[in-house]
Parts: C-alpha cells; structure tokens; sequence
C-alpha cells in the first residue's frame, strides 16, 4: 500500500462514519491542513504514531502478518 493509498483510506474511513476533518483534526489535536494534506497523499510529514492516533479514534486497527514468499498480484502487475 503506498502513502496515498493510506491516506485515502483513512479519508473513505472517516466519511463512512460521518466524521468532518475540522472535528477529527481538533480532537487529535492537529491542524485540519495537516489532515486533509495526509489523506491527499500530499505529505508525509506526519508521524507513524500520529497515524496509528487517528485510525485508533476511527476505531480502526492496523495489524502486521508475515510476508508471503510468493508475490501478490499487485507485485506481478508492477513488474
């Protein structure tokens, strides 16, 4: 998943639960530019923990397996 992705994703979270930015970022305690330039893709200025912060107040979880040896589709597709 590249950071674009992962920030789209948060965005497509966040809307789903009917959450605006402005309350989202005021509630982390983050600026709202800050926010929206993450779920654009546009900076990747923002800490990890940061990140874990807001899918932890979507009431998302982030979990981690091992790596296949085999590759994925997306891995055959980009060659």
């Amino acid at each position: 998943m590249t950071f674009y992705e992962f920030g789209t994703q948060l965005a497509k979270l966040r809307k789903n639960k009917n959450i605006s930015q402005q309350t989202m970022a005021k509630d982390l305690h983050i600026s709202r530019t800050t926010l929206s330039n993450f779920e654009n893709g546009i900076s990747a200025d923002i800490g990890f923990k940061k990140v874990l912060q807001m899918f932890d107040y979507l009431g998302i979880e982030l979990h981690t397996k091992d790596k296949s040896p085999f590759p994925v589709f997306e891995d055959i597709i980009n060659g």
